[in-house]
């Protein structure tokens, strides 16, 4: 009931927030609907006070200055009240039956490597597991306040995560392609050359449900000499299409984003490529996304008693 006056996950606009206000200081509502009303609210002034006041919608302002949310009606007397979800409330149809007879939330199972663009799978573990707005996260991938992910993103996570071998040194063959994605252009120019140098044998794009990807595998001692090139030769020999690096262009931006915001010893590197992507920007403009494949993914109902959870146990 608390998510039909924040259907977004917060107050959008200013008659949602004077709506989920309301509900959270009516005494006839249900104490846990008012405490996860409460937290929204609360949360939603803890991260508009961290932004600045230029960034602040209408909706912030007014959360933040207007007198009438100065003092929000906080409901929680103690520890146990944060667990805003008791398991019996919890429709059947999101739990299991252990076999001491007790009910637990189902468990969620690791992406399929079989289905490699499962991108709803991946985006429900990385939800749960990937442990969003917090330092360790999945790398690549685009989350906001409301724990919707972009497609985009999720895209062009799948994509690497199925171009990249399990190893230890996984992680650095995974940024030599996302740094790839990051740059307009620079697969669709190694196309260009590889159809010049070869034209007796075309470059031909694979689409469909069939699949077939060879992953890479470089010994864990030679990780740190795999370079974009390699990167790029890889690309071709799994004739992955154009477009499909077009379109994981934002998972591509949003690592590179990540990197300037954690420690690292290669943040030259970093650097040089977001020089040579705004160049590139300027020549190629923002590499299009794929429609069907583009926007924001909602949180499900059973997405947010996970994360209630997940969240409690930690």
């Amino acid at each position: 009931m608390v998510y039909k006056f924040a259907r977004r996950g917060f107050p959008c606009t200013p008659y949602e927030l004077e709506r989920l206000y309301k509900y959270c200081a009516n005494p006839h509502v249900p104490r846990r609907d008012r405490i996860v009303a409460f937290m929204l609210l609360i949360e939603m002034r803890s991260f508009a006070q961290r932004l600045d006041s230029s960034l602040q919608d209408r909706t912030m302002t007014i959360l933040l200055d207007d007198p009438v949310y100065r003092d929000l009606p906080n409901v929680i007397q103690g520890p146990e009240d944060m667990a805003v979800v008791e398991r019996r409330h919890i429709p059947s149809r999101f739990l299991r039956t252990k076999d001491d007879g007790t009910s637990a939330l189902r468990i969620m199972r690791t992406p399929d490597p079989k289905r490699p663009f499962d991108l709803e799978q991946i985006a429900q573990y990385a939800l749960i597991y990937g442990r969003p707005g917090l330092e360790n996260t999945w790398q690549g991938i685009a989350v906001d306040f409301a724990y919707r992910m972009h497609w985009r993103t999720l895209f062009g996570f799948a994509l690497c995560r199925a171009l990249c071998a399990n190893s230890a040194g996984k992680t650095a063959l995974v940024q030599r392609f996302a740094l790839v994605m990051a740059r307009p252009g620079l697969y669709r120019e190694a196309v260009s050359a590889y159809a010049a140098a070869n034209p007796t044998q075309p470059f031909v794009a694979q689409y469909g449900a069939e699949l077939e990807i060879r992953q890479v595998h470089v010994p864990d001692d030679q990780v740190q000499n795999f370079s974009d090139d390699d990167a790029i030769r890889v690309l071709l020999h799994n004739r992955i299409p154009p477009d499909w690096v077009d379109h994981a262009y934002t998972y591509g931006v949003v690592y590179l984003e990540q990197q300037f915001h954690q420690p690292t010893m290669s943040l030259d590197v970093f650097r040089d490529v977001d020089d040579e992507r705004l160049q590139r920007l300027a020549v190629y403009g923002t590499p299009p996304a794929i429609p069907n494949w583009d926007g924001w993914r909602e949180i499900s109902e059973e997405d947010q008693y996970c994360l209630l959870f997940k969240h409690a146990d930690e």
